[in-house]
């Protein structure tokens, strides 16, 4: 028996599999593993959580930001920043797009100015910020590797983050 999709899970599976970089790989899907964008009421205090690290590494774009775990990070230029930063990447989105969680003040490492982190509130939790833009992951990005720089998708282009916040040149 066919079974006929609606036409937005078609639309959500075809932006997924066509997705950036050339990922074949047969490891689960981080979005099975992503954390709801709606966290429990109580989150730890910063005293009893470290937040997140962010350093800058070099990559085949040169020197980006990355997270502690070795993710690299981007912006979303439909996204607006500074004092009224807001993201704009929900569902499917945020699914091929996870945002950048903390649940305690991030922190700058080698090459990161400490001036330029920040969250912003996003339902209940928090996003890390880079010059005021919120930071997200690239799903299908491996550990240390930058696929998807310059990427128009979900209406907007992605770009990974220089330690001056700004696109790599």
């Amino acid at each position: 028996m066919t079974r006929i999709l609606p036409l937005s899970t078609s639309l959500a599976i075809a932006a997924l599999l066509a997705g950036c970089g050339d990922d074949d790989s047969t490891k689960p899907s981080m979005a099975a593993k992503a954390e709801p964008e709606v966290a429990p009421a109580q989150e730890p205090t910063a005293s009893a959580v470290r937040g997140p690290l962010l350093t800058l590494r070099d990559s085949q774009l040169g020197p980006v930001l990355f997270s502690g775990s070795n993710r690299a990070v981007y912006t979303f230029t439909r996204d607006e920043s500074g004092a009224q930063a807001r993201s704009r990447c929900h569902g499917d989105c945020a699914v091929a797009w996870p945002p950048f969680f903390a649940k305690a003040r991030p922190r700058a490492g080698e090459g990161v100015k400490r001036g330029l982190l920040g969250t912003i509130r996003r339902g209940s939790r928090r996003q890390v910020t880079y010059r005021g833009q919120p930071l997200y992951f690239y799903e299908h990005d491996p550990r240390g590797q930058v696929l998807c720089n310059d990427i128009v998708e979900f209406g907007g282009t992605w770009f990974a983050v220089t330690a001056a916040g700004r696109p790599p040149v």
